[in-house]
Protein backbone atom coordinates (compact mmCIF):
# COMPACT_ATOMS: atom_id res chain seq x y z
CA UNK A 1 0.00 0.00 0.00
CA UNK A 2 1.26 3.36 -1.01
CA UNK A 3 -0.34 6.51 -0.85
CA UNK A 4 2.06 8.77 -3.00
CA UNK A 5 0.30 10.61 -6.50
CA UNK A 6 0.78 8.51 -9.17
CA UNK A 7 -0.54 8.47 -12.62
CA UNK A 8 -2.00 5.99 -15.24
CA UNK A 9 -0.82 6.02 -18.57
CA UNK A 10 -4.09 6.76 -20.81
CA UNK A 11 -5.31 8.73 -23.59
CA UNK A 12 -5.48 11.35 -24.46
CA UNK A 13 -4.24 12.46 -21.23
CA UNK A 14 -2.89 10.46 -18.09
CA UNK A 15 -5.25 9.76 -15.24
CA UNK A 16 -5.92 11.57 -12.72
CA UNK A 17 -4.55 15.08 -14.34
CA UNK A 18 -4.06 16.38 -11.11
CA UNK A 19 -1.46 15.47 -8.42
CA UNK A 20 -3.82 12.40 -6.22
CA UNK A 21 -3.26 9.77 -4.44
CA UNK A 22 -4.63 6.10 -4.75
CA UNK A 23 -6.60 7.26 -2.01
CA UNK A 24 -8.11 9.81 -3.13
CA UNK A 25 -9.22 7.82 -5.93
CA UNK A 26 -11.64 4.82 -6.50
CA UNK A 27 -12.38 1.92 -9.06
CA UNK A 28 -15.51 1.38 -9.73
CA UNK A 29 -16.96 -1.79 -10.57
CA UNK A 30 -20.40 -1.95 -12.75
CA UNK A 31 -23.12 -4.30 -12.45
CA UNK A 32 -20.59 -7.09 -12.64
CA UNK A 33 -23.66 -9.51 -11.44
CA UNK A 34 -24.57 -13.24 -12.52
CA UNK A 35 -27.64 -12.11 -14.35
CA UNK A 36 -25.02 -10.24 -16.82
CA UNK A 37 -21.78 -12.32 -16.39
CA UNK A 38 -23.16 -15.94 -15.93
CA UNK A 39 -24.11 -18.90 -18.25
CA UNK A 40 -28.17 -19.42 -16.50
CA UNK A 41 -27.89 -15.54 -16.09
CA UNK A 42 -30.57 -13.20 -17.90
CA UNK A 43 -28.54 -12.02 -20.86
CA UNK A 44 -27.91 -15.45 -21.21
CA UNK A 45 -31.05 -16.82 -21.32
CA UNK A 46 -31.98 -13.60 -23.98
CA UNK A 47 -29.92 -15.59 -26.08
CA UNK A 48 -27.14 -13.15 -26.58
CA UNK A 49 -23.62 -14.33 -26.60
CA UNK A 50 -22.16 -13.44 -23.24
CA UNK A 51 -18.39 -14.21 -23.83
CA UNK A 52 -17.65 -10.59 -24.29
CA UNK A 53 -18.92 -9.98 -20.85
CA UNK A 54 -17.38 -12.53 -19.03
CA UNK A 55 -14.64 -12.02 -20.50
CA UNK A 56 -14.03 -9.17 -18.69
CA UNK A 57 -14.28 -10.84 -15.30
CA UNK A 58 -9.98 -11.47 -15.55
CA UNK A 59 -9.46 -7.95 -16.35
CA UNK A 60 -11.16 -6.71 -13.25
CA UNK A 61 -10.17 -9.20 -10.91
CA UNK A 62 -6.40 -7.93 -11.82
CA UNK A 63 -7.56 -4.35 -11.21
CA UNK A 64 -9.05 -4.77 -8.04
CA UNK A 65 -6.24 -6.43 -6.64
CA UNK A 66 -4.05 -3.74 -7.71
CA UNK A 67 -6.15 -1.37 -6.19
CA UNK A 68 -6.86 -3.03 -3.20
CA UNK A 69 -2.94 -3.24 -2.59
CA UNK A 70 -2.31 0.21 -3.15
CA UNK A 71 -5.19 1.17 -0.65
CA UNK A 72 -7.26 2.64 -3.89
CA UNK A 73 -11.19 2.30 -2.10
CA UNK A 74 -13.13 -0.43 -4.62
CA UNK A 75 -16.81 0.68 -5.12
CA UNK A 76 -19.49 -2.02 -6.83
CA UNK A 77 -22.66 -1.37 -8.20
CA UNK A 78 -26.17 -3.74 -8.67
CA UNK A 79 -28.54 -2.94 -10.57
CA UNK A 80 -32.28 -4.62 -9.93
CA UNK A 81 -35.42 -3.93 -8.73
CA UNK A 82 -37.38 -4.17 -5.45
CA UNK A 83 -38.83 -7.64 -5.29
CA UNK A 84 -42.60 -5.70 -4.94
CA UNK A 85 -41.39 -4.34 -8.43
CA UNK A 86 -42.75 -0.70 -7.09
CA UNK A 87 -40.01 1.10 -8.36
CA UNK A 88 -40.41 -0.75 -12.33
CA UNK A 89 -41.79 1.95 -14.20
CA UNK A 90 -44.92 0.68 -16.44
CA UNK A 91 -43.13 1.27 -20.03
CA UNK A 92 -39.82 -0.11 -19.10
CA UNK A 93 -42.16 -3.40 -17.84
CA UNK A 94 -43.97 -3.45 -21.33
CA UNK A 95 -40.40 -2.69 -23.00
CA UNK A 96 -38.92 -5.97 -21.59
CA UNK A 97 -41.96 -8.26 -22.22
CA UNK A 98 -41.69 -7.09 -25.77
CA UNK A 99 -38.29 -7.95 -26.16
CA UNK A 100 -38.91 -11.09 -24.64
CA UNK A 101 -38.12 -11.59 -20.93
CA UNK A 102 -39.70 -10.35 -17.63
CA UNK A 103 -38.30 -8.96 -15.03
CA UNK A 104 -39.27 -9.93 -12.09
CA UNK A 105 -40.16 -13.44 -13.32
CA UNK A 106 -38.28 -17.00 -12.02
CA UNK A 107 -35.07 -17.86 -13.79
CA UNK A 108 -32.38 -20.09 -13.35
CA UNK A 109 -30.83 -17.20 -10.75
CA UNK A 110 -33.75 -16.66 -9.18
CA UNK A 111 -36.22 -13.54 -10.09
CA UNK A 112 -34.71 -11.97 -12.66
CA UNK A 113 -32.69 -8.65 -12.10
CA UNK A 114 -34.73 -8.41 -8.58
CA UNK A 115 -32.54 -7.74 -5.37
CA UNK A 116 -31.60 -10.51 -2.91
CA UNK A 117 -31.97 -13.01 -5.16
CA UNK A 118 -28.80 -14.88 -6.73
CA UNK A 119 -28.48 -13.10 -10.32
CA UNK A 120 -28.24 -10.05 -8.56
CA UNK A 121 -25.21 -10.42 -6.66
CA UNK A 122 -21.76 -10.02 -8.04
CA UNK A 123 -20.02 -13.26 -9.70
CA UNK A 124 -17.84 -15.12 -6.76
CA UNK A 125 -14.88 -13.95 -8.85
CA UNK A 126 -15.05 -10.81 -7.63
CA UNK A 127 -16.88 -10.91 -4.85
CA UNK A 128 -16.73 -7.55 -2.45
CA UNK A 129 -14.13 -7.58 0.39
CA UNK A 130 -15.22 -6.10 3.51
CA UNK A 131 -14.72 -2.65 3.39
CA UNK A 132 -15.82 -2.48 0.23
CA UNK A 133 -18.99 -0.26 -0.88
CA UNK A 134 -21.88 -1.67 -2.86
CA UNK A 135 -25.09 0.82 -4.26
CA UNK A 136 -27.72 -0.79 -5.55
CA UNK A 137 -29.23 0.72 -8.37
CA UNK A 138 -32.38 0.62 -10.90
CA UNK A 139 -31.20 3.47 -13.63
CA UNK A 140 -28.27 2.75 -16.37
CA UNK A 141 -26.22 5.68 -14.25
CA UNK A 142 -24.98 5.50 -11.23
CA UNK A 143 -25.86 8.52 -9.47
CA UNK A 144 -29.48 8.43 -10.76
CA UNK A 145 -31.67 7.82 -7.46
CA UNK A 146 -28.55 6.60 -5.06
CA UNK A 147 -26.44 7.64 -2.61
CA UNK A 148 -23.16 7.59 -4.69
CA UNK A 149 -21.86 10.34 -4.90
CA UNK A 150 -22.75 11.25 -1.24
CA UNK A 151 -20.55 8.59 -0.70
CA UNK A 152 -17.34 9.10 -2.88
CA UNK A 153 -18.06 12.53 -1.81
CA UNK A 154 -17.29 11.48 2.39
CA UNK A 155 -14.45 9.93 1.43
CA UNK A 156 -12.72 12.65 -0.49
CA UNK A 157 -13.09 10.83 -3.88
CA UNK A 158 -11.98 12.74 -7.01
CA UNK A 159 -11.57 10.77 -9.63
CA UNK A 160 -12.91 7.08 -10.68
CA UNK A 161 -11.65 4.00 -12.98
CA UNK A 162 -14.43 2.51 -14.61
CA UNK A 163 -14.26 -1.43 -15.25
CA UNK A 164 -17.77 -3.64 -16.05
CA UNK A 165 -20.79 -3.67 -17.87
CA UNK A 166 -22.14 -3.13 -20.45
CA UNK A 167 -19.55 -0.37 -21.56
CA UNK A 168 -22.19 0.99 -23.90
CA UNK A 169 -24.99 1.63 -21.51
CA UNK A 170 -24.59 1.20 -17.61
CA UNK A 171 -20.77 1.97 -17.38
CA UNK A 172 -20.82 4.57 -20.21
CA UNK A 173 -24.06 6.30 -18.63
CA UNK A 174 -22.34 6.53 -15.11
CA UNK A 175 -18.70 7.63 -16.31
CA UNK A 176 -20.87 11.01 -18.38
CA UNK A 177 -22.59 11.39 -15.30
CA UNK A 178 -19.57 11.40 -13.23
CA UNK A 179 -17.94 14.14 -15.87
CA UNK A 180 -21.10 16.53 -15.05
CA UNK A 181 -20.31 16.23 -11.53
CA UNK A 182 -16.61 16.81 -11.54
CA UNK A 183 -14.65 13.55 -11.07
CA UNK A 184 -11.87 12.96 -14.10
CA UNK A 185 -12.29 9.38 -14.72
CA UNK A 186 -10.68 6.71 -16.70
CA UNK A 187 -12.51 3.84 -18.82
CA UNK A 188 -10.30 0.49 -18.30
CA UNK A 189 -10.75 -0.94 -21.99
CA UNK A 190 -10.41 -4.57 -21.35
CA UNK A 191 -12.10 -4.38 -17.81
CA UNK A 192 -15.27 -3.70 -19.63
CA UNK A 193 -17.03 -5.55 -21.68
CA UNK A 194 -20.19 -4.97 -24.80
CA UNK A 195 -22.48 -8.07 -26.46
CA UNK A 196 -21.61 -5.81 -29.45
CA UNK A 197 -17.92 -5.36 -30.47
CA UNK A 198 -18.86 -2.66 -32.38
CA UNK A 199 -20.72 -1.06 -29.27
CA UNK A 200 -17.30 -1.20 -27.22
CA UNK A 201 -15.24 0.21 -29.75
CA UNK A 202 -17.85 2.98 -30.47
CA UNK A 203 -17.66 3.79 -25.73
CA UNK A 204 -14.03 3.98 -26.43
CA UNK A 205 -13.95 6.23 -29.00
CA UNK A 206 -16.64 8.59 -27.87
CA UNK A 207 -15.03 8.59 -24.39
CA UNK A 208 -11.84 10.29 -26.16
CA UNK A 209 -13.33 12.84 -28.62
CA UNK A 210 -13.11 16.50 -28.31
CA UNK A 211 -8.78 15.97 -26.76
CA UNK A 212 -11.23 13.63 -23.99
CA UNK A 213 -14.57 15.22 -23.76
CA UNK A 214 -15.68 12.04 -21.09
CA UNK A 215 -12.55 10.89 -19.50
CA UNK A 216 -9.35 8.83 -20.63
CA UNK A 217 -9.12 5.30 -22.01
CA UNK A 218 -6.34 2.60 -20.29
CA UNK A 219 -5.36 -0.77 -20.25
CA UNK A 220 -5.35 -3.18 -16.88
CA UNK A 221 -1.69 -3.27 -17.87
CA UNK A 222 -0.93 0.56 -17.40
CA UNK A 223 -3.32 0.50 -14.37
CA UNK A 224 -1.64 -2.53 -12.22
CA UNK A 225 1.70 -0.68 -13.62
CA UNK A 226 0.82 2.88 -12.80
CA UNK A 227 -0.32 1.32 -9.02
CA UNK A 228 2.64 -0.88 -8.49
Amino acid sequence: MHDQPFSVGAQPYPWPLEALEPSACALVVIDMQRDFCAADGYVAQLGEDIAPLAACIGPTARCISAARAAGMPVVYTRQGYRPDLADLPAWKRIKVERYGSVIGQPGPLGRVLIRGEAGFEIVPELAPAPGDIVVDKTANGAFTGTDFDTVLRAAGIRALAFTGVTIDVCVHTTMREANDRGYQSVLISDACGAIDPGLHAWALKSVQVEGGVFGSVTSTAAFEEALR
